[in-house]
């Protein structure tokens, strides 16, 4: 039988096949697929345009409204109004929006247990590939092949070539899962992972927390993956507890897969980085960057919105403050993780320290509103993308960083290592 990676076992699994090869063409069933307020309601013309009756299994759909939440305008608000609708229409039971239980819909899922290692999921959002972080083979589609899973509960895939990240060594002080993607970025390029898998081992993977797997994981469609994966360990089985009574369904790369390309890093040698504008591979550590000035700083987004990341950014932040005229807007990722964060004091020393705390949205990060640049105003953000024009005007900067360079950027009012704050 095929010996097969990690990506390659579940979409086998999925497709009822005991073996499959990078290149081939599977039909392969979803455990999951989801969609949000811009790309659901494309989804849902298209499905009603089709004349399907009933979506495929309305418990394994998810609808969340985070892109434009709160609404900005009536057009946003019809958006939302839509998806709600369809929602109660096909009693689909995981809707969420403003309030309890809402929140940026690739750290709200995994933090309900929706989404299990084995898993094959589908989203109408580029950045599904969070998921990965569970060891869940999980890629975005546009919003047709969403209507249509939708209607069938399957989708066509190509089987990916696989590329091996190993991190060696440990990280250093204020290195976390977002100096490591953006390691490897800046070091294979937005397209050198084109169309693959992306594993992601060593001994520096294996002390990562959850969070910061997350983050990687997200990231990978930055490099140009299908999938960023991560094999489930101990770490995966203690963040399941609790959140979901499904069965997991264990699977690792066989030990002679084939493997495309392998990539070495040594983590003990990364800085805190960041990424210049406009592409998430300019990466330099942020010490190098002297004297770039900046108008605002983003803490949030489905990359670094955690509870964990609110955490890190309060320990750089507290008593200090944010410098002069500089906007710190800081939006924790889910409606729970505002409240753990107000619990444990760090919403008190964000404000303390300058910040304005916003609801749990994605809004800022892809120029939808919350924290819209101006032409030539520069923003380090802890989201994904810095391309031109993502968070407001085409003459306007982001800086790509992990969440204690952000937050001592904020009080240095220019890019900044923490370790110098």
């Amino acid at each position: 039988m095929e010996k097969m990676t990690l990506a390659g076992k579940i979409l086998a699994l999925h497709s009822g096949r005991e073996s499959v090869r990078a290149g081939e063409f599977v039909l392969a069933e979803v455990d999951f697929s989801l969609a949000n307020d811009i790309t659901a309601p494309v989804s849902i013309q298209v499905f009603e345009e089709a004349g399907v009756k009933k979506v495929f299994a309305p418990d394994k759909v998810a609808l969340v409204a985070d892109h434009f939440t709160p609404c900005k305008d009536v057009r946003t608000a019809a958006q939302v109004s839509l998806m709600r609708r369809f929602a109660q229409k096909h009693k689909i039971r995981h809707y969420y929006e403003v309030g309890a239980g809402g929140g940026v819909e690739h750290a709200l899922l995994p933090e309900l247990g929706l989404v299990l290692p084995g898993d094959l999921v589908i989203g109408a959002d580029s950045h599904t590939c969070t998921y990965g972080a569970l060891g869940a083979f999980a890629t975005g589609v546009g919003s047709t092949d969403l209507a249509g899973a939708m209607a069938t509960g399957k989708a066509w895939f190509r089987v990916p070539q696989t590329l091996r990240a190993v991190f060696k060594g440990r990280c250093g002080d204020w290195v976390g899962g977002k100096d490591l993607i953006l390691a490897l970025i800046g070091k294979i390029g937005v397209e050198g992972a084109r169309y693959m898998s992306i594993e992601f081992v060593g001994s520096a993977v294996e002390k990562l927390g959850m969070a910061d797997r997350f983050t990687m994981a997200n990231m990978a469609i930055e490099a140009g993956a299908k999938v960023g994966l991560f094999e489930p360990d101990a770490g995966t089985m203690k963040y399941l507890k609790g959140r979901t009574k499904r069965k997991p369904v264990i699977l690792k790369s066989d030990p002679d897969a084939h493997i495309e390309t392998t990539v070495t890093l040594d983590a003990s040698a990364i800085e805190p980085l960041v990424a210049l504008p406009h592409l998430p591979s300019n990466v330099k550590p942020a010490r190098e960057v002297k004297n770039l000035k900046i108008n605002q700083v983003i803490i949030g987004s489905c990359t670094n919105g955690r509870i964990e990341d609110l955490r890190t950014a309060a320990k750089v932040l507290k008593g200090k403050k944010a410098a002069k005229g500089i906007r710190l807007i800081v939006l924790p990722a889910t409606q729970d993780t505002y409240r753990m964060a107000v619990d444990e004091g760090l919403i008190h020393d964000m404000v303390e320290a300058g910040a304005t705390i916003g609801p749990p949205t994605c809004g800022p990060c892809l120029g939808g509103h919350m924290g819209i640049l101006d032409e030539g105003e520069r923003a380090v953000a802890t989201t994904n993308r810095n391309f031109v024009g993502r968070m407001g005007h085409p003459k306007s900067e982001v800086i790509l960083a992990g969440p204690a360079v952000a937050a001592a950027s904020a009080v240095a009012g220019k890019v900044a290592d923490p370790r110098d704050v």
